[in-house]
């Protein structure tokens, strides 16, 4: 499903006074995203994560579904010290996505700091190490926006901030706003979770390279279209990596209010290793399947 990402990460300058060609603001979309999002994409964001176990960090990477890129979940094991939000996000920019089709462009920074005001605020305060990569003005958009995802789900999962407000994320360097990320971000303004970042469709459990018992095996996601129509198809893989068409079948994503986009695919399967894709059908052209994603697991 997803290809590999040319390498990225934020490069922070000095403040300038006036705007600049390919420079935008953390809080406000650029016409470029924005539009490219719009043409392949719904435009909702996902909801805030609910409460989890205290050692899983809900963490977001970057990876590319077909022409389009996106924002992924995986959930990560983490030890309980520093607070949910730092650790998540000191996941997010010091280790590798479970994943191997997703990427991050952060470095692991010398420093790193989260506090969450009454006002359902988060503050990030990060050191201009983590930046040390080039990308261009959509990558560095994208980079802010999977900090942002993560910090606000990391804060949601641990039961801290309010999910029936809108959550911001301020983001400092070295204690300072206005610094410039990647060379075309400024940083410093209060910024949301934007609309159409994330994947269209995503599979939740099993994550990528774990094991499970065999026989009924549920494999969970979402869908950014409550109530649309998904493709799936399980592939056994060989020792050499072959694969070969196992099961597939369709799927409708919950219109439930209390789960929207929410699915579950229940399927019977044996010991050995599998690949699941799911895809998230064209309504106006369901023989397409523009956007998907993929995971490999054991059954053991």
């Amino acid at each position: 499903m997803l290809g590999v990402i040319l390498p990225a990460a934020l490069f922070l300058s000095g403040c300038v006074a006036t705007p600049q060609p390919g420079i935008t603001n953390s809080g406000s979309p650029s016409q470029a995203i924005s539009g490219e999002v719009s043409a392949g994409a719904p435009t909702t964001s996902a909801p805030l994560e609910t409460t989890q176990a205290a050692n899983k960090a809900p963490v977001y990477w970057i990876g590319r579904s077909n022409d389009s890129v996106f924002l992924y979940r995986e959930f990560r094991d983490v030890p309980e010290q520093d607070n949910p939000v730092t650790r998540a996000l000191k996941v997010m920019m010091s280790q590798k996505p479970l994943d191997p089709d997703f990427f991050t462009p952060w470095q692991n920074p010398k420093k790193l700091a989260t506090s969450i005001s009454g006002k359902n605020v988060i503050t990030v305060d990060v050191s201009a190490d983590a930046f040390n990569s080039n990308v261009d003005a959509a990558m560095a958009e994208r980079a802010v926006q999977q900090l942002v995802y993560t910090a606000t789900a990391a804060g949601a999962s641990a039961g801290l901030i309010d999910s029936g407000q809108q959550i911001q994320v301020v983001v400092l360097v070295d204690g300072h706003t206005d610094y410039l990320a990647f060379n075309h971000v400024r940083l410093g303004s209060p910024t949301s979770r934007r609309m159409g970042m994330v994947a269209p469709v995503w599979i939740i459990d099993p994550q990528e390279g774990t094991s499970v018992d065999g026989g009924a095996v549920k494999i969970n996601g979402r869908s950014t279209v409550p109530g649309g129509k998904l493709h799936w198809e399980v592939l056994r893989v060989d020792g050499g990596n072959a694969k070969t068409p196992f099961l597939d079948g369709s799927a409708s994503a919950s219109a439930d209010t209390a789960r929207p986009g929410a699915f579950t695919l229940p399927v019977n399967l044996g010991p050995g290793t599998y690949e699941v894709r799911v895809s998230q059908l064209d309504a106006g052209n369901p023989a397409q399947d523009p956007t998907a994603d993929t995971r490999g697991f054991t059954v053991k």
